[in-house]
């Protein structure tokens, strides 16, 4: 029996997914877990697998669809039951060939040369850590993955392309020795956009990286060419909006109009904290972050007020099992709220190394849907950016957000005397349908008292 392939929901509030690539097409053979075509929504692309061993059939979306999700996109069919109806097929000669006379060559002697060194190139890379569509379309362009470096050790599918534009202008994005220079998928966009050969620039990064932030801002004056190229490049959107910000701006007016919301302020002094912070990078060795420090007391601050780890589904409360935090995180396109999932269960050391994977994935555009799903509270913080304090919108289905401000000396009342001490504004931004203000209250003096004393973590 056909089995379909259908559009998932990899999001809570996803409506929709775009078809961006078949990795499979109608007529080849598929097994279960296989990679059979990309998909594409407002935060991340996936590759989805087949649900089942046999034949793709029945395509019905083609490349650039969009399509709302749960609807049947292929089919994937018994070999028993594709092979009437593939032997049928061969019975029959195509017309170029019944009228010149000639013989189709059987289906085992149509390899290739090209197809014969892409094999060669494939095995010889087997060991490489690579995504399968990146192994995909190495094969498509006969990429040896062997010759490709990565920062991080895995190909990605941007690095794959990144490598195959190297060689088709072997002048740009290389070193003085031709080589490709190593460089983060946002970096050769960054130099690309601003008219910089990347492989001019000095990296940063691991093994001399070229990183986002080694891009310098200031742009090169395009040429007529790349004028002429770029003004009859099709744009999305009446104003060229893209689509991940397009879509935020839809859940976030979507947000702000149906939930209502209320806000709860709280300074804190953060005199401890940062004695904290000092002591936990000496102790573990990683590079742990105020943010860090947050996800680590706020985990622990939910699992005392579990309402304020709840969502509002279907007109009805549902308390989260799991203790997920999302952070929220710019990026060029948007915003995006990769999830540490479990947060009460890790340590510093580990909440510091997967918010950084989670942060670098998200800006490079290599989110997977995973790193998205499961979020039941969000952290923004903007103190980075020297924000006192700001009023964040709920992220639905969420209860709450939490906004953090930037640490500054102020003057506070210090047993009866004016003292200057550095303290934090909290704005915790609830939907009053799950959450009333007397348990975000709580909530919020709880987390407060953890940041004011953060060795009640052990009691």
């Amino acid at each position: 029996m056909p089995t379909n392939v259908i559009m998932p929901a990899l999001e809570l509030a996803q409506e929709t997914g775009k078809v961006v690539h078949w990795l499979k097409r109608p007529g080849d053979t598929v097994r279960k877990g296989e990679p059979i075509v990309e998909i594409e929504t407002d935060k991340v692309t996936v590759e989805i697998e087949a649900p089942a061993s046999g034949v793709l059939r029945d395509v019905t979306a083609q490349e650039g669809d969009v399509v709302p999700v749960g609807r049947t996109i292929a089919l994937v069919v018994g070999a028993d039951e594709a092979g009437a109806t593939a032997a049928a097929a061969t019975v029959i000669p195509p017309a170029s060939a019944a009228a010149t006379g000639a013989i189709p060559a059987p289906p085992a002697a149509r390899v290739t040369a090209p197809a014969a060194a892409t094999q060669a190139a494939g095995s010889s890379a087997s060991s490489v850590r690579a995504s399968p569509l990146a192994r995909r379309i190495a094969e498509q362009h006969g990429v040896d993955l062997a010759h490709i470096r990565t920062p991080s050790g895995r190909i990605e599918k941007a690095d794959v392309l990144a490598y195959v534009e190297s060689q088709k202008a072997p002048a740009a994005g290389n070193g003085r020795d031709g080589r490709l220079t190593a460089a983060s998928p946002k970096a050769r966009r960054l130099a690309a956009e601003r008219g910089l050969d990347i492989g001019a620039l000095r990296g940063t990064g691991p093994g001399g990286a070229v990183l986002a932030v080694d891009v310098p801002t200031a742009r090169v004056a395009p040429s007529a060419p790349a004028i002429a190229a770029r003004e009859a490049a099709p744009r999305e959107g009446a104003a060229g909006v893209g689509t991940v910000w397009r879509i935020m701006a839809e859940r976030m007016t979507s947000s702000w109009t149906t939930a209502p919301h209320f806000y709860l302020v709280r300074e804190v002094n953060v005199s401890r904290l940062v004695s904290w912070l000092d002591r936990a990078r000496k102790q573990t060795g990683a590079r742990v972050t105020y943010t860090d420090l947050l996800v680590k007391l706020a985990a622990a601050a939910l699992s005392r007020h579990p309402r304020a780890n709840a969502s509002w589904r279907d007109g009805a409360i549902a308390v989260n099992a799991e203790i997920n935090i999302g952070l929220a995180v710019a990026i060029d396109d948007g915003l995006v709220v990769p999830v540490i999932h479990r947060a009460d269960t890790l340590g510093l050391a580990e909440i510091a190394a997967r918010r950084e994977d989670a942060v670098s994935r998200a800006q490079g555009g290599k989110l997977r849907p995973a790193d998205i799903q499961g979020g039941g509270f969000t952290i923004s913080n903007l103190g980075m950016y020297g924000v006192d304090a700001f009023n964040a919108i709920v992220n639905p289905p969420q209860a709450a957000i939490l906004a953090v401000g930037r640490i500054a000396d102020r003057v506070v009342a210090l047993n009866g005397q004016p003292a200057v001490q550095p303290t934090m504004m909290l704005t915790l931004s609830c939907d009053h349908r799950a959450l009333d203000g007397a348990r975000g209250a709580q909530f919020l003096g709880t987390l407060a008292d953890l940041i004011e004393e953060p060795l009640a973590l052990l009691v």
